[in-house]
């Protein structure tokens, strides 16, 4: 595969993985912690202020002690609140914050990642594993720190509950144990229902966020009721597994409750046999009954531990899986961060496949000179692998055989970041952001520098239709350019490499959707823009290319000629057919 492992044993554990982000907080950890230690001291009195109310204030008949007692376990209630409401807002600040944390080193690792990656991973596939962050958040804010108070409370009121009675703490502790070992039995149901229920949402968002965005082809090939079954068809797989885990659930509460009952019965039992024989007061059993009722608080609360534990894990499992894959540049800081200073482009018996060993050659055996501040266009019929040469060179795919050199330097010893500020592309699929026309001509660029970018405009003959919008440059444009016409997009997109004025520019298509006068001024006005630059021009038409100092023709992957305009329609062969098959249907 692609993007598999090759070092298994170094997967992160998850919870080692989350670590890293509680140390930031560690002053917060501390002040919580102190927090549910005082919680649990003041919980501890409690038990003995009810039984000193039966065995003194009653059997004495002093109600002056019994509104005492009552008002200190009053002021303990307030105390208790007051705990509970801090610890619950450094629980809501840590939880948040290492959520936020963690999301934002998830798109900072998505961001290092191959551009192939994103060829090979559905969109719905990498947006449920940001989605998983929420149960991330809820077990930190709700279960992780908690766990530390259930367990002081469980071994506080145990040594209490044994003070009072060996027997009844041996009884709970029975029950308690069948209670964790049913409740355990269910695991790995859960796990295996939580990944079929992953893969389904992922699909699930996927197919909602290709109906949104393929409306205009469904409503053209009137496909709305196929598209809407299929998507039924999702959620109905998707509701057979909420009921399996619902079932599932139900089991074992069911079960749990059933134990549960049965323990507090016995022990109800127990304590109330000590009574009658004078082994114990009666302050004392209703003491034991509210130390059992606070030793169950724990008991669910370490289940609840188990479960929404086994939840993070599988979430932070699936982050793990995209925090250790390989970063598309092994070790930057032992790359070069400077090109040579002749940047001609050698490649070298290039070979490339998709998808492994067996999958076909997109390109095969490709040599080639690009030679510095000249034009070089490259053409072919649809799938001759143009693109996949251009994202070569741009470094998106490392080569599976072969090299690429710029100057004497191999590309692969070149810092990418430092080769990307040099190159500027336009691509078939170049993206607009949902943001202003200005942010989409630079994006990235924190300073705007006005005259640049209505040069920019000038030149990608765009300046006329941006003025003319009711805020101009900062009119807002919908995502990807919704709300614009094909060519208004390409024309942008222009302008965004035209902004950046980088010394390579590589055009794939870049004026396919432009008519014919638009592209004659544009073609012409990038004529003085292109002095003194390398150019690569991925194209179909006649009129983009004839110009070029070298045309290269590609097809099934592997160069089959190379020359200028009129040395190709002189040898009459693969290039001269493009051209005349173009002239043909242009007639």
């Amino acid at each position: 595969a692609l993007f598999e492992n090759k070092n298994e044993q170094e997967k992160p554990n998850g919870f080692k993985f989350l670590l890293k982000y509680f140390r930031l907080y560690r002053k917060y950890v501390f002040q919580l912690v102190l927090g549910l230690l005082l919680g649990s001291c003041i919980q501890l009195i409690i038990p003995f202020l009810t039984q000193s109310i039966i065995d003194i204030g009653l059997n004495n008949n002093d109600i002056g002690f019994i509104y005492l007692i009552l008002f200190a376990q009053l002021a303990l209630l307030i105390g208790r609140m007051s705990v509970e409401f801090i610890r619950g807002w450094l629980l809501l600040h840590i939880g948040a914050r290492v959520n936020v944390a963690i999301i934002s080193g998830f798109l900072q690792k998505l961001m290092s990642l191959p551009v192939a990656f994103f060829d090979t991973k559905l969109t719905g596939d990498i947006l449920q594993r940001i989605e998983d962050n929420n149960r991330i958040e809820e077990f930190l804010t709700s279960a992780s720190l908690n766990i530390l108070f259930s367990f002081f409370n469980l071994v506080v009121f145990g040594i209490v509950l044994a003070v009072f009675s060996i027997k009844i703490l041996l009884l709970y502790l029975l029950g308690a144990a069948l209670y964790i070992v049913w409740v355990s039995l269910f695991m790995k149901s859960r796990a295996r229902l939580d990944h079929q229920r992953f893969k389904k949402m992922s699909e699930s968002g996927t197919k909602l966020i290709n109906i949104v965005n393929g409306m205009q082809e469904i409503k053209l090939t009137q496909s709305e009721l196929s598209m809407r079954w299929d998507w039924e068809n999702l959620q109905a797989s998707l509701f057979k597994l909420k009921v399996k885990g619902l079932s599932i659930i139900q089991y074992q509460s069911a079960g749990a409750t059933f134990i549960n009952e049965v323990t507090n019965v016995l022990i109800t039992i127990v304590a109330a046999t000590a009574v009658l024989k004078g082994n114990m007061t009666l302050g004392m059993m209703l003491a034991v009954q509210f130390i059992i009722g606070q030793l169950n608080v724990p008991v669910n609360q370490i289940i609840g531990f188990f479960r929404m534990s086994q939840d993070a894990r599988m979430s932070l499992d699936r982050l793990a899986e995209v925090h250790q894959m390989d970063d598309e540049e092994s070790n930057p800081e032992m790359k070069l961060r400077k090109l040579p200073e002749k940047k001609d482009i050698y490649i070298n018996n290039l070979s490339y496949q998709y998808e492994g060993p067996r999958s076909p050659f997109a390109l095969k055996d490709v040599d080639l000179f690009i030679e510095e501040n000249k034009i070089t266009a490259i053409v072919g019929t649809s799938g001759s692998g143009k693109t996949t040469l251009l994202k070569m060179i741009l470094g998106f795919y490392p080569p599976t055989n072969g090299e690429i050199l710029i100057g004497d330097t191999r590309l692969s010893n070149i810092s990418l970041k430092i080769w990307r500020e040099k190159v500027g592309a336009v691509m078939q699929d170049g993206y607009l952001f949902p943001d202003t026309v200005t942010a989409n001509i630079m994006p990235g660029s924190e300073e705007i520098n006005e005259e640049r970018l209505v040069d920019a405009a000038e030149i990608a003959c765009i300046r006329g239709f941006i003025e003319s919008l009711p805020l101009g440059y900062n009119t807002k444009i919908g995502a990807n350019g919704h709300g614009l016409s094909e060519g208004q997009k390409q024309r942008l997109l222009i302008a965004r490499v035209i902004y950046k004025n980088p010394d390579i520019i590589m055009f794939d298509e870049a004026t396919n959707s432009l008519d014919a006068n638009n592209e004659k001024v544009i073609v012409e006005n990038l004529a003085g823009f292109f002095e003194g630059k390398t150019v690569i021009v991925v194209a179909h038409r006649l009129s983009t290319v004839k110009g070029a100092d070298k045309i290269v023709v590609l097809d099934g992957g592997r160069i089959i000629e190379t020359g200028t305009h009129e040395s190709l329609i002189e040898k009459r062969g693969a290039y001269f057919n493009l051209v005349k098959n173009q002239l043909e249907l242009g007639n």
